[in-house]
């Protein structure tokens, strides 16, 4: 058994989805997919008020979405089983056309739900063919009144595949051909491709890591104009269509992705700044286990214990640990694990080619999940199979749902994925074998972990709440993006960052900034990891009587606001600063232990 032959499979199967991409059934699906999508958009611009053809189209829109969502899926699964495949590329392009056409088709329909009486959109709900989908038609009406004339909407959605998507893959294909000429702490110098600087600056080595921060500052310092240019150009499309659309405020479209309210997400920031020394004492320890007063930026997402064994954990060895975590704790998690494995739904083979990242996907047509990774031997490697795993469960649990009813929003998303990985590592913690090295190296990852959602993912969302705010007066310039960067650090990381440890062009190198398919990608995250801490503080004092909870709370989540889900499933009050700041408390114990590794080290 070893990393390169394992028993367990490490390749992924997508032949449940086609035969082949540009076999005769994919070809076929296409065709028949183009064509559909073409005829409901004809039936929906020429849609009157009539309740029974308004239900009809909606329930035909729901299967369409399906076959979209199925084909995006698979090509999404190609192109990062192999980057270089330039048919996938070709044919991932075309269906942003297609996605377009959709988008201007629900445009119209929900014109149409716009125009209905209440007593005629109280018609649409009660329908039976709508039964389990109240709450995204809902939904629908309600971003339907935040929507421009249709023609004006069929505009927008044309200019933004070549206007504001444009920007973004032009980020892409920048920072994809970017490389940096960087002399290694043991003197040789090298040509170094930006996708590498990352990995680099989590090396346990603190030369390399300054190393690679510094020579890697030069390409974005280079282009730094081309990407204001960007951002600017991306934050301001955004807010002409707000504005057209009559939306208020550039917090609330994202925040109605979200399927969360401000007062929600007030309440949680406010609980971190009142908690914020529990995240920042995380930071302080990691300093003195460097060796430093305070860390610099390039010291945050670095181990400060290295893991204990030199030998690579196997594939094997990762995927029984995980089942293991999963079965003691969670059986049906365990038994939908080994599902995984057994139906080749998890792609991990390391091989060249493959594009960095792990990501769930699935298919809503054919309601199966796949994850993607690539294993490398790290313990890092094995939480984040546990983190997707926790992803693919919340859509198995959503199977018996309805499309419409399964559709869940990132912030509860990245709550699911988070209780996976605390079951796999609370797993570890609490085995008795554990030796010491190994309880201290998982500890230090687990902090990692709290200050990264802590306080680096709430920095980012302080940086671009008040470049939003200066946008919406103008373009902001170079320099102006250095110092609100700069700002939002010092302001949440204080004196545990070093008097020159800041980062002023991290609003460049950080790709989610430049997602033009979701805007602040970055609270849903702190959102997923404060409620799955929460969640499973409760799983832990409750114990098994609690997972029949947690999944009514999954099996809700498409199908009510978050407010809504953790109210009526949990009894919690997500306005409340209180039921965050529990959240944040239970942090603390893990907390304490690593403060006394300070102590042994």
């Amino acid at each position: 058994m070893t990393a390169t032959s394992p028993q367990t499979p490490d390749r992924w199967s997508l032949d449940s989805w086609f035969t082949a991409f540009a076999a005769p059934d994919y070809v076929a699906f296409k065709t028949r997919l183009i064509a559909d999508v073409e005829s409901l958009l004809s039936r929906a611009m020429a849609l009157g008020r009539g309740v029974e053809e308004i239900v009809v189209l909606i329930a035909d829109l729901e299967k369409v979405a399906e076959r979209l969502g199925h084909l995006s899926a698979y090509l999404g699964c190609l192109s990062a089983d192999d980057a270089n495949d330039e048919a996938v590329k070709s044919d991932e392009s075309w269906i942003s056309t297609v996605e377009a056409d959709f988008s201007k088709l629900r445009a119209c329909l929900q014109s149409a739900l716009v125009a209905l009486s209440d007593a005629d959109f109280a018609q649409v709900l009660e329908a039976p063919a709508l039964a389990g989908a109240e709450y995204a038609v809902n939904r629908m009406r309600e971003e339907g009144h935040h929507q421009m004339p249709s023609d004006l909407e069929s505009l927008a959605a044309d200019l933004n595949v070549n206007g504001l998507h444009a920007w973004g893959r032009l980020y892409d294909t920048l920072s994809g051909k970017m490389v940096f000429d960087m002399t290694f702490p043991d003197g040789h110098t090298e040509s170094v491709p930006m996708a590498r600087r990352r990995a680099l600056m989590s090396d346990p080595d603190r030369r390399l890591r300054e190393a690679s921060f510094h020579a890697g500052q030069k390409p974005w310092l280079d282009h730094a104009d081309t990407l204001a240019a960007g951002l600017n150009g991306i934050a301001g499309t955004r807010l002409n269509l707000y504005q057209r659309r009559g939306i208020p405020h550039f917090l609330d479209s994202p925040l109605f992705d979200g399927g969360m309210s401000r007062a929600s997400l007030d309440a949680m920031m406010q609980a971190i700044q009142t908690h914020i020394e529990l995240p920042r004492r995380a930071i302080l320890v990691a300093a003195k286990l460097q060796g430093t007063s305070a860390l610099h930026f390039f010291d945050l997402e670095a181990p400060q214990i290295a893991a204990p064994d030199e030998k690579p954990l196997s594939w094997d060895d990762a995927c029984a640990t995980v089942d293991r975590a999963f079965t003691a704790a969670y059986p049906k998690l365990g038994n939908y694990f080994r599902e995984m494995l057994a139906k080749r739904w998890i792609e991990a083979q390391p091989r060249a080619g493959k594009r960095p990242g792990a990501f769930c996907t699935g298919s809503p047509m054919l309601r199966e999940e796949r994850v993607y990774m690539t294993w490398h031997g790290t313990v890092h490697d094995m939480v984040t199979l546990a983190h997707e795993a926790g992803h693919a469960w919340h859509s198995c649990v959503l199977r018996p749902a309805r499309s419409m009813a399964s559709n869940y929003p990132m912030t509860l998303a990245e709550t699911a994925s988070n209780f996976g990985e605390m079951i796999l590592l609370d797993g570890l913690l609490s085995d008795p074998a554990l030796a010491a090295p190994m309880k201290a190296y998982l500890l230090d990852q687990e902090m990692l972990r709290a200050h990264a959602y802590l306080l680096n993912i709430p920095m980012r969302y302080e940086f671009e709440k008040a470049f939003y705010t200066e946008r919406t007066s103008g373009e902001v310039s170079v320099s102006r993006l250095r110092e609100l960067m700069t700002e939002a650090q010092v302001k949440w990381y204080g004196d545990t960052l070093l008097p020159d440890g800041a980062d002023p062009m991290f609003w460049a190198s950080k790709m989610h900034f430049f997602i033009t398919g979701v805007s602040f990608y970055n609270f849903p995250y702190v959102f997923g990891y404060l409620l799955s801490q929460a969640l499973f503080a409760r799983f832990k004092a409750e114990g098994p009587a609690f997972l029949p909870k947690y999944e009514a709370f999954l099996s809700a989540t498409g199908s009510a606001s978050c407010e809504q889900v953790a109210r009526e499933t949990l009894g919690a009050d997500l306005t409340s600063p209180d039921f965050w700041a529990t959240a944040l408390r239970a942090m603390e114990p893990t907390l304490a232990e690593y403060e006394r590794l300070d102590v042994v080290n």
